[in-house]
């Protein structure tokens, strides 16, 4: 199967709070905007973000929730940076400190205005007993 295009859909009841959110903090911009429908996308990039109103009626009824059990990676190239700016700055919830982890990542975990887990990560090398989990290499060598 070939695609043309792959993102994500949030279903809230806040679409505004969200869109508005999701530009402000991270960096993106409306493509398309209702009053039940907001398309993001970050700019000079192929990345895209949708907040969808979940009582709208293309949404099946059955499935009209809040969103559950959804992390959103961004990888940056200096989590310290959005760390201080989101966190320290922003003051946004901080629901896992800033460390390192031994599978090769620097990262933090914050949330959206509806509780989607937003994990703010930088690729560090990983621990020896990682590196052969990897089927290429995505880390930098210092």
């Amino acid at each position: 199967m070939n695609f043309n295009s792959f993102y994500p859909v949030v279903m809230t009841d806040k679409v505004a709070e969200t869109s508005e959110f999701f530009q402000e903090y991270f960096s993106f911009s409306t493509i398309f905007k209702t009053d039940w429908y907001v398309s993001l996308k970050k700019e000079n990039t192929d990345y895209e973000l949708a907040i969808l109103d979940k009582r709208h009626e293309t949404v099946p009824a059955t499935f009209r929730n809040d969103v559950q059990g959804l992390i959103l990676n961004f990888e940056v190239d200096n989590v310290d940076e959005y760390y201080q700016l989101l966190i320290n700055q922003h003051q946004l919830p901080l629901h896992l400190d800033i460390r390192d982890e031994a599978f090769g990542q620097r990262h933090f975990i914050t949330s959206d205005p509806n509780g989607i887990l937003i994990d703010v990560i930088t690729i560090i090398p990983p621990d020896q007993s990682f590196q052969k989990s990897y089927q290429e290499q995505v880390w930098k060598e210092d």
